[in-house]
């Protein structure tokens, strides 16, 4: 503002613009304080940036060019304390993310996270206001560096752990650790197939747990050696109970004698042996798997021999419509059993190829018990079809009787004397599950047996042609009828169903 050109002197020309110079002085110093402030904000934030200023420290007045007050100078700086504001809130936000994560890291592992992250810088102490924390490059680096580590070292304690458990379950395994002693280490195991990122538990990875998980593996490492007899033979009996429900018979003293001769020479580590045995296992349930299908037919056959040889004394038994108690539940038996019975010869001719389908695939012989499961087989059939051989001789032995006891006369009492009755048919024993007959014969003697029985039967029809003789005499007409009707009781008391092998 340009004052009044006034008249007067000098003085009264000076007093006039004193004001207006006042005013103006007083604008340049609000001026220069403005520009001090910002540029000393400036010079604050660059240093805690670079380090060299500590935060909170005052820095020295920066000095202002008078020459440039204008406003857009300042302006200038403005934008540039805004941007560096900008930083520094990032660089905060940075700080305090890392801060975080060192403090979860410390929790997992069991460390003092006070000591760890004042080791960066103190002011990154949680009793230390979030505004006053360092925001340096170097403190950032530090923190980045510090939370790798602690990282890098949850992954090793992490991998070392998992393989401490790993041989904790199988030392378990091993001896048939008991659940109570197992669940005193779930706080261990817990984490046995856990990633890094998923293990958060406070003190997860503490070295005293880890320690505490090293020494049981110790302790259990120097008991198995003392027990490993112990677990060994349970191994073995396990071995030799699917081989028992498998019909497969094997040496098992041979075994206990080789198994006992290994522990003792001590030249086989104890995993290595168990997992052997367990190797063994492995290939015995497999082959009992693959059996399972002809012993479960082999099972119904045999049930079905078991019901026709009852079937059989059911039907001798003269008694078996009176009305005595459970009669009618021996009548529903014997209705069941009829028609289990008659599904037998299928029954065996389906045994028969799959026994052969069996053997043909494995280069083996089926062997049941000890015994070839196709001889016993082919033993049945053969009994069975002498059985119907003998049903055959009965029939033609009844026709016979009956023949000449019409021709004959009655005694001279009217009384009728029994002759020798003729022999009923023969009951064959059947199958046991432990590859013997019905009547405990070995299965190596029941076909010589058989050729015996043949033997017996011969002696029976030649006892039969004599009764016959003595029946058709003339003095003996009484005798003749009372045979005729006895051996009709006998032959109609007798089941014509063929029996139990």
């Amino acid at each position: 503002m340009q004052p009044e050109k006034t008249s007067g002197t000098i003085k009264q020309q000076l007093a006039a613009i004193a004001p207006t110079l006042e005013q103006l002085n007083k604008k340049k110093n609000e001026r220069k304080r403005e520009f001090v402030s910002v540029q000393s904000q400036i010079d604050q934030i660059c240093g805690e940036i670079a380090g060299t200023t500590e935060v909170g420290e005052q820095v020295a007045t920066p000095q202002v060019n008078e020459d440039d007050l204008t406003l857009e100078r300042l302006e200038d700086f403005r934008s540039q304390l805004q941007e560096l504001e900008k930083e520094k809130s990032n660089r905060l936000e940075k700080v305090l993310e890392y801060v975080s994560m060192v403090h979860d890291l410390c929790t997992v592992l069991g460390m003092d996270f006070l000591s760890t992250v004042t080791e960066v810088h103190p002011s990154l102490d949680d009793s230390i206001a979030d505004n006053c924390k360092s925001i340096s490059d170097e403190t950032l680096s530090k923190l980045d560096k510090t939370v790798a580590t602690l990282h890098e070292d949850k992954k090793l304690r992490l991998s070392k752990l998992q393989e401490l458990v790993g041989q904790l379950y199988d030392l378990w395994d091993l001896m048939d650790a008991p659940t109570q002693e197992r669940s005193m280490f779930d706080h261990v195991t817990c984490n046995r197939s856990a990633s890094v990122d998923e293990v958060t538990a406070p003190g997860a990875l503490a070295l005293d747990l880890i320690e505490q998980a090293e020494t049981e593996v110790q302790r259990l490492d120097q008991l198995k050696y003392s027990k490993m007899k112990e677990i060994a033979f349970k191994k073995q009996t396990e071995l030799e109970d699917i081989y028992a429900g498998a019909h497969t018979v094997i040496d098992t003293a041979a075994a206990h004698m080789k198994l006992l001769a290994l522990i003792e020479a001590g030249n086989i580590e104890p995993t290595e042996l168990i997992a052997d045995m367990e190797g063994q296992i492995s290939k015995a349930k497999e082959e009992a798997l693959s059996r399972k299908d002809i012993l479960d037919k082999v099972e119904k056959w045999m049930s079905a021999c078991e019901e026709e040889s009852w079937l059989e004394d059911y039907n001798r038994d003269d008694n078996r419509y009176n009305s005595s108690r459970g009669a009618h539940l021996n009548l529903k038996r014997a209705e069941k059993a009829r028609i289990l019975v008659s599904k037998i010869p299928a029954l065996v001719e389906t045994l028969v190829a799959k026994t052969r389908a069996w053997e043909e695939s494995r280069g083996l012989s089926f062997m049941y018990d000890g015994v070839p499961l196709l001889a016993m087989l082919d033993e049945y059939v053969m009994l069975r079809e002498e059985r119907e051989e003998d049903k055959k001789r009965m029939k033609e032995q009844k026709r016979y009787v009956e023949q000449k006891l019409n021709t004959d006369h009655e005694g001279p009492f009217g009384s009728r004397v029994s002759p020798n009755r003729p022999a009923t048919a023969k009951k064959i024993p059947g199958p046991k599950s432990n590859g013997t007959s019905m009547n405990g014969t070995p299965p190596s003697r029941r076909l010589s047996i058989s050729g015996q029985q043949n033997g017996r039967s011969g002696g029976k029809d030649s006892k039969r042609d004599s009764a016959t003789k003595a029946a058709s005499s003339p003095g003996n007409g009484a005798s003749a009828a009372a045979a005729k009707e006895d051996a009709s009781s006998h032959i109609s008391g007798t089941d014509l169903a063929p029996t139990t092998p």
